[in-house]
């Protein structure tokens, strides 16, 4: 059996040309480029929480690190480094090996160095610590938005709920969707491009990455922005053929895990943002807007009304994911 650094040495001990010194002392030691700041990230994956115990290792490598990378997305940051910590039920090699091989295949992609990370013995959990840079005062942050603004978002929302719901056996999918919907759900994109381009190019007031469902994520927006805001059902993705509307509808608007950008933006910004979409070959869809909104109480949601292709107001009662709900 191998022990925990041999493991560690074995598959996860890889250059990292932009680290002062990387693992294998009691920390890493980074320089950051001078006059930028640090965005910083922390995001946990769980077996049966997250993710099916049986998903494949390579997949769940590339995923584990992507969705932290998506937080810096949401930031404008451009990634540089991470740590990762792992609970592992059992010292398996060959599972060792897929994992590294898709988590690196993520980090090489987005320029990432891991730099450090720790391993336990116990129920299987992934914990990634990310770590980016941009020009001091530049970041998309979530209370930045204005009434007014236009809501965007990019890809394809809610077809990583639909397969999920295709797993749990709620729903039948035709071959050639349920590998697409498989591959957001497995191997999301974090939109690291797409966040770069709205910060440098100064095009969004605020931005977001939907991990929790479209409606639940946007609320941040409108709660750290003080706003109401207004989504239109119709400007959003149509259900694809043969699913039923109602579980469509529930997948698009509060499955999450989808790892797309919401973004806001003023309505001057709309043809740029459509040069944008085209120049990096990214569907950006407006689905709503950011109205005035009053103060809330403590606890108290900000307003957000979902209207249907007739304008007319939907009740809605699942919004998104809550661990502790």
């Amino acid at each position: 059996m191998s022990g925990e650094f041999d493991l560690i040495r074995r598959h996860f001990a890889r250059p990292t040309p932009a680290t002062l010194l990387g693992p294998g002392d009691d920390c890493a030691l980074l320089a950051p480029t001078p006059g930028q700041t640090l965005a910083i990230t922390t995001d946990m994956l769980v077996a049966g929480v997250h993710f099916f115990a049986d998903t494949d290792p390579g997949r769940l490598g590339w995923k584990t690190l992507a969705v932290n990378l998506s937080d810096l997305a949401a930031m404008g940051a451009q990634p540089r480094w991470a740590t990762l910590a792992g609970a592992l039920p059992e010292a398996d090699d060959s599972w060792l090996g897929a994992f590294a091989d898709g988590f690196f295949a993520c980090a090489t992609r987005y320029g990432v160095d891991l730099v450090g990370g720790d391993t336990t013995r116990g129920p299987l959990t992934l914990s990634v610590t990310a770590i980016g840079e941009l020009p001091l005062g530049s970041a998309l942050r979530r209370d930045g938005a204005h009434a007014g603004d236009d809501l965007w978002i990019s890809g394809s929302p809610g077809l990583a709920a639909l397969a999920l719901a295709a797993l749990q056996g709620r729903t039948a999918l035709p071959a050639t969707l349920a590998e697409r919907c498989r591959d957001a759900l497995e191997t999301p994109t974090p939109r690291i491009e797409l966040g770069l381009a709205l910060r440098t190019r100064q095009l969004a007031s605020a931005a977001i990455d939907v991990s929790d469902g479209l409606l639940a994520d946007l609320g941040h927006i409108l709660e750290r922005s003080h706003l109401a805001g207004e989504v239109e059902l119709a400007a959003l993705p149509a259900a694809p053929a043969d699913i039923d509307s109602a579980l469509w509808r529930d997948c698009l608007l509060a499955g999450g895990d989808d790892y797309e950008l919401i973004f806001a933006a003023a309505p001057a910004a709309r043809a740029d943002i459509a040069a944008l979409a085209q120049s990096l070959a990214l569907p950006l869809t407006r689905f709503g807007q950011l109205l005035p909104g009053a103060e809330t109480g403590s606890g108290q949601a900000p307003r957000l009304s979902v209207r249907d292709a007739n304008g007319q107001p939907l009740t809605l009662t699942h919004r998104g994911y809550d661990h502790f709900a």
